[in-house]
C-alpha cells in the first residue's frame, strides 16, 4: 500500500494556517485524536510560531508532526496505533 500522507511544511508557516494534528490526552495517555489546530504568533515571542490547540497555545517542537489534511493525520494515526506489523 502506497502512503500518500501530507506533512505540512514548517519552513512556509504561517499565522493563520490550519494543520492537523495526533494529540493525546494529557489526562488519559492512552486516549489520542486527530484534531486541527491553527498555527499562530507565539504570544511571548514575536520571532516564533505556536500552534493554538484546544484554547491552548503549545510551542511547535522539530519532532512534531503536522499535517496537511485530515485525511493524512488520520492515515498516520491507523499506522502509528494499529499497525503491529503484520505481515
Amino acid at each position: 500500500m502506497v502512503n500518500k500522507m501530507s506533512y505540512f511544511n514548517l519552513e512556509n508557516a504561517k499565522p493563520g494556517d490550519e494543520v492537523y494534528v495526533i494529540y493525546r490526552n494529557p489526562h488519559v495517555p492512552s486516549v489520542a485524536n486527530v484534531k486541527a489546530a491553527e498555527i499562530v504568533q507565539h504570544p511571548k515571542d514575536p520571532n516564533s510560531l505556536a500552534l493554538f490547540l484546544n484554547d491552548t497555545f503549545h510551542v511547535i517542537e522539530d519532532d512534531d508532526a503536522l499535517f496537511t489534511s485530515s485525511e493524512s493525520a488520520h492515515m498516520a494515526y491507523e499506522e502509528h496505533f494499529f499497525d503491529f506489523g503484520e505481515e
